[in-house]
């Protein structure tokens, strides 16, 4: 069987019950998403800092999280396994070489810009059995471990909202900021 929809120019006219949040467009189906529903929805951090939640975690409890949650995939020292990434490793020399040589591992210590990027993937993505199923101060735990791992920070740092954005990964200057200005749809 096929089902064909068309859809005519411009927006359509909408016609609304509040009581139910219901929005009803040419096909009669469709809803408001009510605040709680957005809020949960909207989990992202941004290299800022922006997004991140309440919470901290550090080298010890993190080292704990990631053995029962990561290590299985991951590698008991972050080495990867079978078709489940390295996370661990220092810049390879010459400096950036991965343009040259595709082969070479990107892990966390020598290829990440941003160290809320890893807080933002392991809290929405991991673990790969049970994705975002870690308490943020779980996540700030195997960040916090994960960034002392690659030599990046101290054993002693403690990751959270206003520490993560401020540390400098060694691969940030490799990255070139998307400054691109266009028309609509474009920034």
């Amino acid at each position: 069987m096929l089902v064909a929809v068309a859809c005519g120019r411009g927006e359509p006219e909408r016609a609304s019950d509040d009581r139910a949040g219901v929005v009803r467009g040419p096909l009669g189906i469709g809803h408001s998403p009510k605040p709680a529903q957005l809020a949960a929805l909207d989990i992202d951090a941004n290299p800022a800092g922006d997004g991140l939640p309440a919470g901290s975690g550090t080298y010890e409890t993190g080292r704990a999280v990631y053995g029962a949650k990561c290590a299985s995939c991951h590698g008991a020292a972050g080495e990867g396994q079978g078709p489940y990434p390295r996370l661990v490793g220092v810049a390879p020399s010459p400096a950036f070489p991965f343009a040259s040589d595709p082969a070479i591992p990107k892990t966390i210590g020598n290829y990440w810009p941003y160290a809320t990027t890893l807080y933002d993937y392991v809290h929405r993505a991991m673990p790969l059995t049970a994705p975002g199923s870690l308490k943020p101060g779980d996540v700030y735990a195997v960040v916090a471990y994960l960034l002392a791992e690659n030599a990046v920070v101290p054993r002693s740092f403690v990751a959270d909202a206003k520490t993560l954005p401020a540390v400098k990964m060694p691969a940030h200057d490799n990255f070139v900021r998307d400054n691109r200005v266009g028309g609509r749809g474009f920034r």
